[in-house]
């Protein structure tokens, strides 16, 4: 069974300043899942995400990923480990070409530097796999275009491979449909479906229906604590999910 929980969290708890954002919410990811962290604005989801990746230190508590102990560990040390998160916030380099975005995530992977002084030639040798992480995420024909110059969605997608191209163990994506036109939300529901399928996913959504198509498993958040999990059928049925859902003017 342990073997089979990739992310878990004991006790993880972060104040500030007095406020309790997140309090003593114990989570378990299982290997190979899309599991949602959902909740009502302010339920402490945002800061949970960020407590996993380092980019807020916990208060207290306890985070093991693959049954190692992370909690303390910096954020680009987590990356390497395999755990790799997208922002809400689109992260690409506007004025560089989709494909030259895609190419500079595949030389972090490396795991040297950047290498920006190194010739063409020599970074094309990367370009094949670029080029194979924009066919996966529908990009194949915007190479040449420049990140700046992309729709919306496309820029997540774009967003998504270069997720990939540090080949994580587990994505962590921050409201992947966030700001969206339907089309785009397809899209991008059906890209993540296509990319989990041999990695774990964790991601924090509003839109429900993203929600209950994608997910095996989903843990809801209310006042930064669990107020309850399983599948979306019996989430969606809960009295104490509803409530929270309508109490703060949600559907």
């Amino acid at each position: 069974m342990a073997d089979e929980i990739i992310l878990q969290t004991r006790g993880l708890t972060k104040e500030f300043k007095g406020f309790v954002a997140v309090n003593g919410v114990d989570l378990e990811v299982r290997r190979g899942t899309i599991h949602a962290l959902i909740g009502p604005n302010g339920a402490g989801k945002t800061t949970c995400f960020n407590l996993l990746t380092h980019f807020l230190t916990p208060t207290s508590g306890q985070i093991m990923f693959n049954g190692q102990e992370i909690t303390g560990s910096r954020p680009a040390a987590i990356a390497k480990m395999g755990m790799v998160r997208s922002f809400q916030i689109s992260a690409t380099f506007p004025h560089l070409t989709v494909l030259e975005n895609v190419r500079i995530a595949l030389q972090g992977k490396r795991g040297g530097s950047f290498d920006f002084w190194r010739s063409a030639r020599a970074l094309s040798a990367l370009d094949n796999r670029a080029e194979e992480l924009l066919e996966a995420v529908g990009l194949g024909g915007f190479a040449t275009t420049f990140a700046v110059e992309l729709p919306y969605g496309r820029k997540r997608a774009l967003e998504i491979a270069t997720t990939l191209a540090l080949d994580p163990e587990m994505m962590l994506l921050d409201e992947p449909t966030a700001g969206m036109a339907h089309d785009d939300v397809e899209r991008i529901t059906a890209l993540i479906k296509k990319v989990a399928a041999n990695r774990t996913v964790l991601m924090v959504e509003h839109n429900l229906s993203v929600v209950s198509t994608l997910s095996d498993h989903i843990t809801v958040l209310a006042r930064g604590e669990i107020l309850a999990q399983g599948d979306y059928a019996a989430v969606s049925r809960n009295a104490a999910v509803i409530e929270a859902y309508l109490g703060a003017g949600h559907a």
